[in-house]
């Protein structure tokens, strides 16, 4: 491989490495939004959910991991230190493969995560009072947001304690619909009705949520597609640059 061959190799693989640190940089800082954050669905799933959590610190180690290959794989393409760019191939195929795995596995065990979720949403709305309890308040922003009330509807608000015993006609007021008249408006908690018939929207929420993701489907499958191109692309690069390292001379390598 000639000299100019071997300089722009290495100054690509540079630049994949430099996006490959920032889309870890990306994935780190998603999965410490799903393990912080506590006003979204995740929360709600979170709470009660020992495959969302350990879903999260996966994903905070598959990003920190890929920052770390990232910064070596930019030190190896630099320096043309052939270990690192071996180190950097290995790792690299490594995540990719597991990547793939996860993918794989969610989509096979998409039906048994679904009954998951459902199982920890009807406990929350069972359990339901109002009081300051993020979860609940995670739940109730989200059927704000995507206007729905419940899981699959209104219905599974029945079995809430408070409603099916309280002596008066309550409603979550989050599934309030505006278009509709009623005797008072607040974000949490419960509402009085007028009468038995709520002013709610009667959408269920997995449906709004179904929606939300074949709307955005195509971004999501495209960021997965481009992470992976990359990848690809960094492990092609290193093993060129590689290869065409006759020897290696650490004295380049800064010394701190």
């Amino acid at each position: 491989m000639g000299k100019g061959c071997i300089a722009a190799t290495k100054y690509f693989l540079f630049l994949f490495n430099l996006l490959f640190f920032i889309f870890g940089a990306v994935i780190m800082g998603f999965g410490l939004w799903v393990m912080l954050d506590n006003q979204s669905f995740i929360m709600v799933l979170q709470e009660s959910s020992t495959t969302l959590k350990v879903g999260a610190y996966i994903l905070i180690g598959i990003g920190s991991l890929s920052m770390v290959m990232g910064f070596l794989g930019c030190i190896g393409a630099i320096y043309e230190i052939r270990c690192l760019l071996g180190l950097y191939f290995t790792c690299l195929l490594l995540i990719l493969i597991a990547q793939v795995t996860a993918a794989v596995l969610i989509y096979f065990q998409r039906d048994l995560l679904r009954q998951e979720m459902s199982t920890i949403v009807n406990k929350i709305l069972v359990n339901y009072t109002g009081h300051n309890k993020t979860s609940e308040h995670a739940w109730d922003y989200l059927q704000r947001t995507m206007k729905c009330c419940g899981w699959t509807g209104p219905s599974n608000w029945t079995e809430n304690v408070l409603i099916k015993n309280g002596s008066q006609i309550l409603y979550p007021c989050s599934c309030r619909n505006d278009s509709i008249g009623g005797t008072e408006s607040q974000e949490t908690g419960l509402c009085q009705s007028l009468s038995s018939d709520w002013p709610v929207h009667s959408t269920g929420c997995v449906s709004s949520v179904e929606d939300w993701l074949l709307r955005n489907c195509g971004v999501i499958l495209g960021v997965c597609i481009g992470i992976a191109v990359i990848e690809l692309l960094g492990m092609i690069l290193s093993m060129c640059l590689c290869k065409s390292v006759q020897q290696e001379d650490y004295t380049k390598v800064p010394k701190y």
